[in-house]
């Protein structure tokens, strides 16, 4: 029995870049990365490690979580079990 690839596939795709673009961007503009990134007053609190240690967490965190709540709603839903043909 074979799998039709409808939209599924693409929307999966579709949803994981969103998340990887849209994840850091949210980042970005929370207070305390503004601050660690020398928003604070006088560079107080500038700490740059946090490029290499919480940014490819929200980017791999933004990318993946859309994509296992679309195969979650795909498997309640019951669109993706093979049809008879």
């Amino acid at each position: 029995m074979k799998r039709r690839a409808d939209g599924v596939t693409c929307g999966g795709c579709a949803l994981s870049a969103a998340g990887a673009i849209g994840a850091p961007s949210l980042w970005l503009s929370l207070p305390r990365t503004r601050r660690h990134l020398g928003g604070g007053f006088e560079n107080e609190g500038m700490d740059w490690t946090v490029l290499l240690t919480e940014l490819p967490f929200v980017v791999l965190g933004g990318a993946l979580l859309p994509l296992l709540a679309l195969t979650l709603l795909v498997r309640l839903t019951g669109r993706g079990r093979p049809r008879p043909d």
